[in-house]
């Protein structure tokens, strides 16, 4: 590249000899580290911890030649060029405010793996939003897979982009990626140009990272960005169009909406129990393709179908056959702790769907079922509980409520449905779920649900959202057993 500042654009350039910091060990410091140093650059690691693990780690990357600096995260190395951050470290920390300062650009994992692809690589259809971006990549692949293309969920998923793209040889002789993107890896890749990509839902969510629900919602919309054929966007969520009509895309690429209902031109939709399809189809004013049915969908609740619905747009974006949507979504099974039904005991149904973190997961989850009892409660990250309230009081039979901010649940109960029977546990032992559930035991009635969508994180008193379903699910094994 010559001395010239490393640009935001997406051509190739030369690594050698270039100064750059990657910013964060942990998944991906270290192979961004590794692919760095391999390509000739000059690398200084910087960590705010030092702990026994990133010990480790420094020393791995110490033998390759590559400079690790532990416990100081905070400063810019003396000849930074550029900085290749983990996705999770804030914009405000003064590593990049620095950086900012003496005009050094910042780059995710992401933008790296975006810039390290090999020629005639893969392209990506992209997955972001507040909830469902992991069922709905899933759901994708299936469906490409079912079509007979080579594919892989990768990104926030677990997989991660630099190991699709510079990894094993499976991964390198794709015919297509499906890959799910944080608001977090969107603010951080600048030059990503997706295939196609979908922004699911936008609700209030990581807001003391990205300052704003304004920036929240534009780092969302990145993903749009030099979208090559299709923009799909939630018909029920105005601010999914709004970031599509704001987006600057190919010429050609079109705007197509998913929506639980019947589908205008150019959408995908629902029709007396069948999905349909008016945007990929010849003549879409007056023409839809059959997709699948609602019952191929698993399982078969509202936010699930607009998910699986998602999932075919990008399919259909892509060119694959209204059969293979179908195929792909009969043999979808979704990950543990997603409305997960658990058993049925004396005719009430136990549904886990500990995976709905945040308020308008458990929305979703609660408009799914009626009657409920609902079990909710953890670490409120600063959210308020009064519409999640509000708008799911007629469907609740009962509450019982846990962890550590189930006050901020009860008084929103206390003020919008105070006629629903509430049960508060003051307790954080292994023991609490066993007692939850027997207390939604004791309200429930046969017909009715009895659902843990805690609306909360589950730190407070679980290692992670799976330990809390798991511990429910155990829990109502238990109390199965003595039925």
């Amino acid at each position: 590249m010559g001395s010239g500042q490393v640009t935001s654009s997406s051509e190739p350039f030369d690594f050698r000899g270039r100064h750059v910091t990657v910013a964060g060990l942990g998944v991906s410091g270290v192979p961004a580290a590794k692919a760095l140093h391999a390509r000739g650059a000059i690398v200084t690691v910087v960590n705010d911890g030092d702990d026994a693990r990133a010990r480790e780690q420094a020393e791995e990357l110490r033998a390759l030649g590559v400079t690790v600096r532990l416990g100081d995260g905070a400063t810019l190395p003396e000849g930074t060029e550029l900085i290749v951050t983990a996705p999770g470290w804030q914009p405000d920390k003064p590593l990049f405010l620095a950086a900012g300062e003496a005009g050094v650009p910042v780059w995710g994992d992401v933008e790296l793996a975006w810039r390290l692809r090999g020629p005639g690589a893969a392209p990506w259809l992209a997955v972001t939003g507040t909830n469902g971006k992991t069922t709905t990549v899933q759901m994708l692949a299936s469906i490409l897979t079912a079509a007979g293309l080579r594919t892989a969920a990768v990104g926030n998923i677990g997989v991660s982009l630099l190991d699709a793209v510079l990894g094993e040889q499976e991964y390198r002789d794709l015919d297509v990626l499906a890959v799910e993107l944080s608001s977090y890896q969107l603010h951080w890749a600048p030059s990503l140009r997706a295939h196609s990509a979908v922004v699911l839902n936008l609700a209030p969510d990581h807001l003391d990272w990205h300052g704003s629900m304004e920036a929240y919602a534009a780092d969302k919309g990145r993903v749009y960005a030099g979208n090559q054929v299709a923009c799909v966007y939630n018909v029920a969520d105005k601010r999914t169009e709004e970031l599509v009509r704001g987006a600057d895309v190919e010429e050609g690429c079109r705007a197509v909406g998913f929506t639980l209902g019947t589908p205008a031109p150019s959408q995908l939709g629902v029709v007396e129990g069948i999905l349909v399809d008016r945007a990929f189809v010849e003549d879409r004013h007056k023409n839809a393709q059959e997709l699948a049915e609602v019952t191929d969908v698993n399982p078969p609740a509202p936010h699930n179908i607009a998910n699986a619905l998602a999932a075919a747009a990008l399919a259909r974006a892509y060119g694959v056959p209204a059969t293979a949507v179908r195929d792909g979504l009969r043999a979808f099974r979704p990950d543990a702790h997603r409305i997960a039904h658990v058993a049925d005991i004396d005719g009430v149904a136990y549904i886990d769907d500990s995976k709905a973190t945040n308020t308008h997961a458990a929305e979703a989850s609660l408009a799914s079922y009626e009657p409920i009892v609902w079990i909710a409660g953890g670490l409120a990250k600063g959210a308020t509980f009064d519409e999640l309230v509000a708008r799911s009081a007629g469907r609740l039979r009962g509450a019982v409520l846990i962890g550590a901010d189930r006050a901020l649940i009860r008084e929103a109960l206390a003020r919008h449905a105070p006629e629903v029977p509430v049960v508060d546990l003051d307790r954080t032992d292994t023991g609490a779920m066993l007692q939850a559930v027997s207390e939604a035991k004791r309200l429930a009635q046969p017909g009715d649900t009895v659902l843990l969508a805690p609306a909360c994180a589950s730190m407070d008193m679980f290692t992670n959202y799976n330990q809390r379903g798991d511990a429910f699910a155990a829990a109502v094994r238990e109390l199965g057993a003595g039925a």
